[in-house]
């Protein structure tokens, strides 16, 4: 028992910190990773892709569960949206589509910035049909 009254031993509060340091160290080695491999893409190689194959993994072990979680959430408030929208699949689509859609994972390509990650899914684009007569214009 400490000075407070507090049976727990007098270490519990060192354990939190150097759980707390450990998060914080690993959320840097992730940043510095992800900042890496864009200076490395100037030169090509082996293992510069390694390098940023690694580093897209690394960057997906915090983003993919992220984006799961949002796009989770997403589903819930689209079901709510439409609930009480008296089944309004256009107030549910609204919702659920940018949480829904968009990267799952980072990809060395995202890496290298020659593709943009998408967080917040846009709405698919409609594609044209060959063959199908032009609409009117009056």
């Amino acid at each position: 028992m400490n000075s407070l009254g507090d049976v727990r031993p007098a270490r519990a509060g060192s354990q939190t910190r150097r759980r707390s340091r450990r998060g914080v160290a690993l959320l840097a080695a992730v940043a510095v990773l992800a900042l890496v491999p864009s200076a490395a893409s100037a030169r090509d190689g082996t293992g510069s892709e390694a390098g940023l194959g690694f580093a897209a993994a690394l960057c997906s072990l915090v983003y993919a569960p992220t984006k799961v979680v949002y796009a989770i959430g997403g589903g819930l408030v689209g079901g709510f949206a439409w609930l009480f929208s008296a089944g309004d699949s256009d107030v549910a689509r609204a919702v659920v589509t940018p949480a829904m859609r968009g990267d799952y994972v980072v990809t060395p390509g995202h890496l290298r910035g020659e593709k943009p990650l998408e967080f917040i899914g846009r709405a698919p684009q409609p594609t044209p049909t060959y063959g199908a007569a032009p609409a009117s214009t009056y």
